[in-house]
């Protein structure tokens, strides 16, 4: 009577402490699904920002270099595509055309001191050169995120669980291919 009494417990302890061990494991999941989201909310925010300074931008430019439109078509469509990306694939492509369209855009500036001197464009300028590092901030904690989160969806045991409660890894927001390369430095 005594030992079944003590089995029973026994037993009610090992499910209270596996039942424990499953909520603990698939609230941890669930968490740190939540912040890769929030992570990614944060870089959709920084990627507005950027989307809302390119049209001033773009228009203060055009005022100094109206037969650039080759620069200011490749912007609006890149600008277009970021725009409509819902991947974090098709963002992170999107967001390099962006990136190089910025560039062929600045270095068109470059040809014109009256706009270099410009408030209007260094301030413009200026704020977006912010954005883009809150942009790198923003990837760098989202990246930072998803591989936390990726480890708990890979690792025992709660990758038991993230296999039978469909949890899938998150994606990795990628560096750009011409960011990667060595850049070539004349004198």
């Amino acid at each position: 009577m005594v030992l079944d009494l003590i089995i029973g417990i026994i037993v009610i302890v090992i499910i209270v402490i596996l039942l424990a061990v499953i909520i603990s494991t698939y609230n941890g999941l669930v968490g740190a699904r939540n912040k890769v989201k929030n992570a990614w909310s944060q870089i959709d925010v920084q990627l507005k920002r950027r989307i809302d300074l390119i049209p001033n931008l773009v228009e203060t430019v055009k005022g100094y270099a109206s037969h650039e439109k080759g620069v200011f078509t490749e912007i609006t469509e890149a600008r277009s595509g970021l725009m409509n990306a819902t991947t974090v694939k098709d963002v992170e492509t999107a967001n390099n055309q962006l990136t190089t369209a910025l560039k062929s855009l600045f270095a068109v500036a470059e040809n014109y001191p009256d706009l270099k001197a410009s408030d209007n464009f260094k301030d413009l300028q200026n704020k977006l050169s912010e954005t883009e590092d809150k942009i790198a901030y923003s990837r760098q904690f989202y990246n930072d995120t998803v591989l936390m989160y990726n480890n708990k969806c890979q690792m025992f045991p709660s990758n038991i669980f993230a296999s039978l409660f469909n949890f899938n890894e998150a994606d990795f927001f990628q560096a750009n291919e011409t960011d990667r390369a060595t850049p070539s430095v004349e004198f």
